[in-house]
């Protein structure tokens, strides 16, 4: 692959871009059939030829290469061009604009005539094939099919796809650069492993010729080095004598013994210690560890530190699951672009509406007005264990703390994307604390109805008890009136009969005094009648200044006629 210069991890900015393709001659006769017999034999002397680098990429492969077989460049470009438009005013006062190319220039006079100009600059894209170690260019044109996202049309996008997440000032770093060294360390290793065990011969044996002829069986019979042997091989048991024949120290005593043949057990270890290291090395700069694998877990390691130990593994190759996602996505998007182009543009539209149906065409004919983000073309992962667990320990908080009930934690369970079940749980917490809240008011709403009504039942039985009150007062102070005014009217009665007794009785003594007063006085007149004549009118004026003179008598009762409300005869005396 060739591309101009970037240092954007996902390619925005290239102008340029390439591949080198394999291809054999009759398949780019197929291609590009306007070729004639000398260009083809140009093409195929190309097939035979050494070009540096691209053979040194596959030296291996080019070594018994097909020469019918050629190396074939297929290659974008893309730049600017004009888009312009011819204004002319109608006789009707419209304006009509006509497509023309990017030289028309219209003159002067014609713009007296009312004739204008309308330009804008938009991206293009070329489409090039290049044969290889020649200048033969076989295909360089305009493109015919540019992908245009709909939300900017001046825009267009190249034919390919690329992504390199790890990519600094424009190198690519990558995982297979780095463990390149330790693989070749690794082979050369497994060489030398073979090499040391070809070269290693097992242990031997050392016999002691001189030392087995001192040993004498006590059978007649001398015990010879292949008895020997066969004994030491069968059962491993050595007979020796300490003491020679002649009773001096026999040096021989143990006339078999194991000879060790050089040291290659430690050379092969230190060889496989060097082996376990290069590819150790090769696990450390790549990130796949054996937690990743799955080849030597530790047997003392915890589930927690496998776990770490993965997810660590995962997150140093984080960036190809996320190249491959946005392959995945960009291939989606231009897809979806290119049949709203079809439905749009192509002229095979009908064909392709026969194809697939009508009734999925009416639903794709939709995609024409929709811009690229209304598809809604998104990728998630699958949640790991470590995710469904946080998931599900944010429902158990949830539903202990009432935040939820178990139907919407069944419901956010059965969700398998983990992004989409947590906007579902912000979503049921938020339904649930407003229908809380919304009970908690209701509640609080009824309690004060309650207690209101609780409030005007008290005051409207505090009325009642009042008014029942009030009217057994009443009813009482009634009572009491009538008792007091019949006790009064008896009082009244009883007093005025005796009021009417006393008065008979003062009459009756009155009467009395005034008889036996007149009777005195008749008495005086007829002895002092003379007197009285002589006197005359001075016995009669002194007569009637002592009656003037001498108080009233007083005939009231000392109390007994006198009413408790105040009432006397008083009122009944002579005037």
């Amino acid at each position: 692959m060739v591309y101009s210069y970037t240092e954007d991890p996902y390619f925005q900015d290239i102008y340029y871009v390439g591949e080198v393709r394999f291809v054999p001659l009759n398949e780019l006769k197929k291609q590009f059939p306007n070729l004639d017999q000398n260009t083809m034999e140009q093409i195929q002397q190309q097939g035979s030829q050494n070009f540096g680098v691209w053979d040194n990429n596959l030296s291996n492969y080019n070594n018994n290469r097909d020469s019918n077989i050629v190396q074939v460049l297929y290659f974008n470009f893309k730049t600017y061009m004009n888009e312009v438009y011819k204004v002319k005013e109608t006789a009707t006062g419209a304006s009509k604009i006509i497509l023309r190319d990017d030289q028309f220039d219209p003159p002067v006079e014609d713009y007296e005539a009312q004739f204008g100009k309308m330009s804008r600059s938009i991206e293009v894209l070329y489409e090039g094939v290049l044969v290889l170690g020649t200048d033969i260019l076989l295909k360089w044109e305009l493109a015919k099919n540019m992908m245009r996202p709909k939300s900017d049309e001046t825009k267009v996008k190249m034919n390919y796809s690329i992504t390199a997440p790890r990519m600094y000032q424009g190198r690519i770093d990558s995982l297979v650069a780095k463990c390149t060294g330790f693989a070749d360390m690794v082979q050369l290793t497994h060489l030398k492993m073979q090499q040391v065990l070809q070269r290693m011969i097992p242990d031997g044996v050392y016999l002691d010729a001189d030392g087995i002829n001192e040993v004498d069986l006590g059978n007649g019979t001398n015990y010879n080095p292949q008895e020997a042997l066969n004994m030491f091989f069968q059962t491993g048991s050595i007979i020796g004598r300490s003491f020679t024949q002649d009773g001096d120290m026999n040096p021989g005593k143990v006339p078999i013994q194991e000879v060790p043949t050089g040291n290659g057990g430690a050379k092969l270890q230190t060889l496989i210690t060097t082996y376990n290291y290069y590819l150790q090395m090769i696990r450390d700069v790549t990130g796949l560890n054996e937690a990743r694998d799955g080849s030597m877990p530790d047997s003392r390691d915890l589930v927690g530190v496998q776990k770490l130990d993965a997810a660590n593994s995962n997150t140093a190759t984080r960036h190809i699951l996320d190249a491959g996602l946005f392959l995945t996505q960009e291939t989606a998007e231009c897809l979806s672009l290119r049949i709203s182009d079809i439905l749009e543009y192509h002229p095979a539209k009908e064909a392709f509406i026969q194809k697939i149906g009508g009734f999925n065409v009416a639903t794709l004919e939709e995609l024409n007005d929709l811009y690229i983000h209304d598809f809604a073309i998104n990728l998630e992962l699958m949640p790991d264990d470590e995710e469904k667990a946080a998931l599900e320990n944010n429902i158990q908080v949830a539903l202990s703390g009432g935040l939820l009930d178990l139907y919407d934690a069944i419901a956010i369970s059965e969700v398998r994307n983990i992004k989409l079940a947590n906007q579902l749980l912000k979503i049921r917490q938020k339904k649930r604390r407003e229908t809380i809240q919304a009970e908690q008011q209701a509640n609080i709403q009824a309690q004060s109805q309650s207690n209101i009504e609780m409030q005007q039942a008290a005051a409207q039985a505090e009325i009642q008890k009042d008014q029942a009150l009030f009217q057994t007062k009443a009813e009482l102070e009634k009572l009491k009136g009538q008792l007091e005014q019949q006790r009064i009217g008896v009082e009244v009665d009883a007093k005025k009969q005796l009021m009417e007794l006393e008065f008979q009785y003062n009459m009756q003594l009155k009467d009395a005094e005034i008889s036996a007063m007149q009777e005195k006085i008749q008495s005086d007149q007829d002895r002092k009648d003379q007197r009285i004549k002589l006197q005359g009118t001075q016995q009669s004026e002194l007569i009637n200044q002592r009656q003037k003179e001498l108080p009233p008598k007083n005939f009231e009762s000392s109390g007994n006629d006198v009413m408790s409300s105040g009432f006397n005869l008083g009122s009944f005396e002579p005037r």
